[in-house]
């Protein structure tokens, strides 16, 4: 336990953020793995939905700094890539 009154409060911040990110993480991840089911189930409608919800979570975290641009980055493209790969082969 911080003895400190600067620890203290920086526990004390810590949890707050800790609690926030906790938020558009797991936003980002439920919409990750809806969108991977829906291209999975080869649902183009709902894949190409729910893909863009994961897009815009992604970047809603990346903006919040809870992942790092890159991280979500990446993941949007290998999103869009099966998307893409979807859409083809439904064509």
């Amino acid at each position: 336990m911080a003895n400190l009154k600067s620890a203290i409060k920086r526990n004390r911040q810590n949890k707050k953020r800790r609690l926030r990110n906790r938020v558009y993480r797991g936003q980002a991840r439920t919409f990750v793995r809806d969108a991977r089911a829906a291209l999975l189930a080869e649902d183009l409608d709902e894949a190409r939905e729910s893909t863009l919800m994961a897009v815009k979570a992604l970047d809603k975290a990346a903006e919040k700094g809870v992942l790092h641009k890159n991280n979500a980055s990446r993941r949007k493209s290998r999103l869009m890539k099966q998307l893409a790969a979807l859409e083809k082969q439904a064509a």
